[in-house]
């Protein structure tokens, strides 16, 4: 205890302590009475010079409102803190060792009692007109006087020792319950300390035992009509230490000891568990060290206690020290102090969790704040940033005041993948510092977060600003990364077209992106070429998807000096839209020619929108045969086709077909005359022509000497075809007759018929 108590006993010595839960007494060996706050500050106007010699014991009533203290100099005084009304002096002319007052002193017609204790143990009590009246009540000169006495709670049992043991006496019946004996001799040095747990458990500590008693009141059915008193004693533990007892006090159901091996050494603060009647454990000894404890006996310490608190004062000449049970607060302030931050978290959140008992100093912010507070200092500065979640949550004010602890030391990037991005947004400008951060410390974190925070936690056009002025001064290395974070805030911020040119001017393909997802398709016929650059097949791919609003004039004309591109373009559009491509056919055909001839018959066969003369050019100058026939046989040209069919296709079959579709006499004489040279021509127009043309014209026209191979197979057929079309023309011409003959005869029948005629 500091304060001004530390001053008190520079120039003085304590001699007693009574403690109260609003205050606490010090006894000097000058013999004064000092009244202080548990914070060991000097109450005002409470300092009495009562004693001429040291004060031997100061006692309390348990409302806090009188102090009665004795001294060698026979006097025994109470005092009223408040008033003076019930002030006692009393002049006992012995060496009062100890005195006692009754707890219910305060009370009206409590008789205002005090117990003083020298050779006789005496009451003294108000009676009618003030006057007090002293009473003996025991004569305890043979046991070598009256050592210490104790008032119980309820004021009605009074606890007395002597040298020779300790006794319980009934206040209200005058008589005493039971003694018990000390197991040694007794020194004459050596204080009895007692302490009652409450008012029927009373413990006792003197030499190096310490006694736990029972009061109980007997069971009416088990009283005598002889019993003076409804009291009984009885003996719980007598438990043996291996020290001094200085003092004892109750823990809940333990017991504090105060205790000293030998003269001179530091003081010793037990934690006694009875297990049985004998038999403890000792869990937690802690050596005290006071000031001069190496000059002190165990006669110069003592303990108080407050029992409802838990609070222990341990007394010594020149020190007094308070203690109390570790709670969880200090348990976390001690981890505090020697930096076990982890588990002073873990601690306060098991606590906060259990809600079992609150925290009075400490809470999960006041201990997160510090944990990140070390291990900022230590620049751990990513845990920092991941604790800063568990402890500040949702509170944006906290947050706020966080981030600049981690701006200070630059280090916002930390923090960046932690702060709170949709629900308690913090305010702009602390995701701006963050960009502003990454812009000049790490241009692709930059770029990074551009693309991953929404664009409404910050102000886009002082981004920009910024990094416009970035740009300036930035090293050509980054500058890429940084232009194309430039791009992405100008389609964030609505201007797509500055976006589309940065894109193109870096060359980078999320310009396909932002125009999809923007529908910017009007645009692209003025940057076709570049786009086409960039991605031929995403280019048309977007030009496609705006098949219904571009311009695919303007898309055209630019796309013409290169025919690679022009070509994937009219391409894709004929297959999505023949529609829309269909007045591009003319220059899709010289494409095709160009870069795929395997879809320029198709396109000519499905197609009448194409200059017919300059596509037979095109195809003469690449001797495409199979398109020129085509495209022959459209413009009428047979002969020509014919002749490329039988000499350059040599293809007889479809040869064959072009006569039977044209059914032209002339034509068929040009294929026989193309034919007669090549056997297996006129084989395969033996075998067809018998059908469709006299098959003597062929025959007449091959030379006698040639020597044909399958000829006789093929004439059979030939006449047999032949035959089979002269009978199916007999059979038409039969019908023919007959169905003339069939409609004449009716004709005539009708005719024949009468007409009737009506008169008027």
């Amino acid at each position: 205890m500091s304060n001004d108590m530390r001053k008190i006993l520079l120039n003085d010595a304590a001699s007693c302590v009574a403690v109260h839960p609003k205050f606490l007494c010090v006894g000097t060996h000058l013999g004064i009475i000092r009244i202080l706050d548990h914070n060991g500050n000097h109450v005002s106007g409470k300092e009495l010079p009562v004693h001429s010699v040291a004060v031997n014991q100061i006692s309390i009533d348990a409302n806090g409102d009188h102090i009665a203290s004795c001294s060698d100099d026979g006097k025994v005084f109470v005092f009223g803190l408040y008033n003076t009304d019930n002030n006692q002096d009393i002049v006992i002319g012995r060496l009062v060792k100890t005195v006692a007052i009754d707890p219910n002193y305060y009370k009206s017609g409590s008789g205002r009692r005090v117990i003083t204790g020298d050779d006789r143990l005496m009451i003294h009590e108000k009676t009618f007109l003030s006057r007090v009246r002293s009473t003996l009540l025991v004569n305890a000169g043979q046991e070598g006087g009256v050592k210490s006495i104790c008032w119980s709670p309820t004021g009605e049992l009074i606890a007395w020792s002597t040298l020779l043991g300790f006794r319980v006496y009934d206040v209200t019946s005058r008589v005493s319950l039971g003694f018990v004996k000390w197991s040694k001799p007794a020194e004459m040095n050596l204080k009895c300390h007692m302490c009652w747990r409450d008012s029927c458990t009373l413990i006792v500590g003197w030499a190096d035992t310490v006694r736990v008693c029972n009061v109980n009141q007997k069971l009416p059915h088990l009283m005598n009509p002889t019993d003076a008193t409804p009291y009984e004693v009885s003996l719980v533990y007598t438990l043996a230490m291996n020290f001094v007892v200085c003092g004892v006090g109750p823990l809940e159901d333990s017991l504090v000891v105060l205790g000293l091996i030998n003269d001179g050494d530091r003081p010793q603060l037990h934690i006694i568990e009875p297990l049985a009647r004998t038999e403890y454990t000792n869990m937690l000894p802690d050596r005290l060290s006071l000031r001069g404890y190496n000059q002190y006996t165990s006669s110069d310490y003592s303990l108080e206690c407050l029992v409802e608190e838990s609070r222990y004062v341990i007394v010594s000449p020149k020190d007094i020290v308070v203690a109390w049970p570790l709670d969880t607060d200090d348990r976390i302030e001690w981890l505090l102090q020697h930096q076990k931050f982890e588990t002073a978290l873990e601690v306060v959140t098991e606590a906060v969790d259990s809600k079992n008992k609150p925290l009075a100093t400490h809470s999960k912010l006041t201990v997160g704040t510090a944990y990140i507070d070390y291990l900022l200092s230590i620049k751990n500065y990513q845990e920092a940033a991941s604790l800063c979640c568990k402890i500040f949550g949702d509170n944006v004010r906290l947050w706020e005041k966080e981030v600049y602890k981690f701006a200070r030391a630059h280090q916002l990037r930390a923090v960046r993948r932690y702060l709170p991005l949709t629900d308690n947004k913090l305010p702009k400008h602390i995701y701006e510092m963050v960009l502003y951060e990454y812009l000049k410390m790490e241009p692709q974190g930059f770029l990074d977060v551009v693309k991953e925070w929404p664009a409404n936690l910050y102000n886009i056009p002082a981004v920009v600003n910024a990094v416009i002025e970035h740009l300036l001064t930035t090293d050509p290395m980054s500058k890429e990364t940084i232009l194309e974070a430039l791009a992405i805030l100008y389609s964030l911020d609505g201007k797509h077209e500055k976006a589309l040119v940065m894109y193109l001017k870096l060359r980078n393909k999320g310009v396909f992106e932002l125009i999809e997802k923007h529908k910017l398709y009007d645009v692209v016929p003025s940057m076709v070429m570049g786009l086409m650059d960039l991605d031929v097949q995403q280019t048309v791919n977007c030009l496609i998807a705006g098949k219904d609003t571009i311009n695919h004039d303007t898309v055209v004309e630019n796309l013409k000096p290169n025919s690679q591109y022009l070509y994937r373009y009219l391409d894709e559009l004929d297959r999505k839209s023949t529609k829309l491509a269909q007045k591009y056919h003319g220059e899709l055909v010289r494409l095709y020619a160009d870069f795929n001839r395997e879809k320029l018959l198709p396109l000519l066969r499905k197609s009448e929108h194409y200059p017919i003369q300059a596509t037979i050019k095109i195809c003469k100058e690449r001797k495409f045969i199979k398109e020129t026939v085509h495209l022959l046989e459209i413009i009428g040209n047979t002969k020509e086709a014919l002749s490329l069919i039988t000499k350059e296709l040599g293809n007889i079959e479809q040869a064959v077909d072009l006569c039977i579709s044209r059914d032209d006499l002339e034509l068929w004489e040009d294929l026989i005359s193309y034919s007669l040279s090549t056997q297996s021509f006129i084989i395969y127009l033996l075998k067809r022509i018998g059908t469709y043309i006299d098959p003597r014209i062929l025959v007449e026209r091959i030379e006698s000497h040639m020597k044909i191979p399958g000829l006789k197979d093929a004439l059979v057929k030939m006449l047999q075809d032949y035959s089979l079309q002269v009978s199916v023309q007999e059979g038409f011409k039969e019908i023919l007759v007959l169905d003339y003959y069939n409609l004449h005869h009716r004709l005539v029948s009708m005719q024949q018929r009468g007409i009737s005629i009506g008169g008027k």
